[in-house]
């Protein structure tokens, strides 16, 4: 479920960010160029000459190879993934000092269909950065009490702070997908809810959030490929819940409900960026660069750090054979 042709059009994600981006399309890697400018207090954009260039096709300390046109895929090997893979966590960290530095509250959601590639990159974002600053939200099925609840009121508890960034594996967008499709909304609730997303989400753009929408799409012959894969791994097995063995039967029917969201909540402040996911590496790399881009920071300032002397004093710690210590095994 590729995204419609490229169209350019400036906008802003969150109150301080004006941005030329597409509606939808596939995030291709590493040629992505994203321009930002500055905002003047009263939420004007300055003159273009006064734009400051964040381009995350320059690969100047990459380890991609030299060859290709601007603008044109790469193929990755192993080798290469993995270096360029450390390249950009090595920026997700700036990343996050940024966050903390300057306040910014920034929510990425993270959509698609089952084993698209979700939560991979997920783990390939966090596993660098701080927990208590860049958090993951997965919400199990609603509780008798929460659905008793305004339907985002469970998924606004869980909005940052000041400082933090939110990862939602999955969403609000439950209600557009899987709700939808398995009959576990109603029709009522189901148009309220395409009726009420863009203006819940401009609110929160209002309110200085960054929003940013990922659609991880994948196709048939490749979700089959890796739920084949599960199946017969012991160590992934946990990951094939029957609802995904019966969301196969429904694969049309999930195509028709993304179309159809894409149609209500694919909107010029909170825009839906596409990943081709059939090649999950890939589209790790280009979820990354692409987020990389889509959030100006600058180089942090390190003070040297000395570590301070150790403690010396007398004090005769606790004998060893007085202690409980698991067995060595491997040495």
């Amino acid at each position: 479920m590729g995204g419609a042709p490229l169209r350019e059009s400036a906008r802003k994600i969150g109150p301080a960010l004006a941005v030329r981006a597409a509606r939808p399309f596939c995030v291709p890697f590493p040629a992505v160029t994203i321009w930002y400018s500055p905002v003047h207090s009263s939420g004007l954009a300055v003159a273009p000459n006064a734009m400051t260039r964040f381009d995350i096709s320059d690969t100047s300390e990459s380890s991609l190879p030299k060859t290709k046109q601007v603008g044109e895929p790469n193929e990755l090997t192993k080798k290469t993934y993995i270096k360029e893979l450390n390249r950009l966590q090595i920026e997700l960290v700036k990343l996050q000092e940024h966050i903390i530095e300057d306040g910014l509250k920034v929510v990425v959601i993270f959509e698609g269909r089952d084993g698209a590639g979700k939560g991979g990159t997920i783990k390939r974002i966090t596993e660098t950065l701080n927990p208590r600053v860049v958090r993951v939200v997965a919400l199990p099925k609603p509780t008798e009490k929460e659905l008793t609840q305004w339907y985002f009121q469970r998924y606004v508890a869980h909005l940052p702070s000041a400082g933090e960034m939110v990862l939602f594996d999955r969403s609000w967008y439950n209600r557009a997908g899987v709700e939808r499709v398995m009959g576990f909304c109603t029709d009522a609730e189901y148009t309220e809810f395409m009726r009420t997303t863009p203006q819940f989400e401009r609110a929160l753009i209002r309110s200085g959030i960054v929003l940013i929408k990922y659609w991880f799409s994948v196709s048939a012959e490749e979700q089959e490929r890796r739920f084949l894969s599960r199946i017969q791994n012991p160590t992934k097995r946990w990951k094939l819940s029957g609802m995904d063995l019966t969301a196969r039967t429904h694969w049309v029917d999930y195509a028709r409900a993304k179309d159809e969201m894409f149609a209500y909540t694919d909107i010029k402040q909170s825009p839906w960026f596409v990943i081709d996911a059939d090649n999950k590496k890939a589209a790790r790399l280009n979820c990354i660069s692409h987020l990389l881009g889509m959030i100006p920071y600058d180089e942090p300032e390190h003070q040297p750090i000395e570590l301070p002397p150790l403690q010396d004093d007398k004090y005769v710690r606790t004998p060893e054979d007085e202690q409980n210590f698991v067995p060595q095994r491997f040495i």
